[in-house]
């Protein structure tokens, strides 16, 4: 589990920054253009916040559910190969001991099996594969649904907050250090929760 998170956190750590940089460009933009902008932009009119990614995900409902369903779906394929490489080296395991006991009736029908159990291999191999390649989709596409969850839920967030940055700090960013002043993950994810909950309910 911790390592989807970090693979999650490593996925979304920015995308608070970027469309809160956006919505603060667009404003200097759209001033600028009409002429009313007026002095120097200074750091004094920055109203900056942050979350704690690792803290959000791990306590979010939204995550909770998709990372269950993943872990499910991980085991449910896990079983599956698992139970075909046994049977595999079973049957692999008969094929020696009949060679060894001359129990074919030909070397044609020795040759038939040995095909047989290469193919089998083959097929499950592709199995694999094919098992994995979902997998990782189904991962990228949790991806996105966290994304974009976070985002939108920024977007109505900061309406009334009209913050100029929304941070994200994790374990694994370049933000040395932030002062809990200014930490909201707390809000966030009650935010996040409730509208997540009023969704499931629908």
């Amino acid at each position: 589990m911790m390592k989807r998170i970090n693979y999650i956190v490593n996925g979304i750590a920015a995308v608070a920054t970027i469309f809160m940089f956006v919505q603060c460009s667009g404003k200097s933009d759209s001033k600028s253009a009409s002429g009313n902008f007026e002095g120097t932009f200074t750091a004094t009119d920055l109203k900056i916040a942050y979350v704690e990614i690792d803290s959000l995900l791990i306590q979010y409902n939204l995550w909770k559910d998709l990372s269950e369903t993943m872990t499910k779906k991980e085991e449910d394929v896990r079983a599956t190969l698992n139970q075909k490489g046994r049977e595999l080296e079973q049957e692999a395991q008969e094929f020696q001991r009949k060679l060894e006991n001359n129990a074919f009736a030909s070397r044609e029908r020795a040759e038939q099996e040995h095909d047989r159990i290469l193919k089998k291999q083959q097929s499950i191999q592709e199995l694999q594969n094919r098992l994995s390649n979902e997998l990782l989709a189904e991962t990228q596409k949790n991806d996105l649904i966290l994304r974009d969850s976070i985002n939108s839920f920024l977007k109505e967030y900061n309406k009334t907050r009209n913050y100029s940055f929304i941070l994200s700090t994790s374990n694994a960013n370049n933000i040395l250090y932030a002062d809990n002043t200014y930490n909201i993950t707390k809000e966030v994810l009650e935010g996040l929760n409730v509208r997540y909950t009023r969704s499931t309910k629908k």
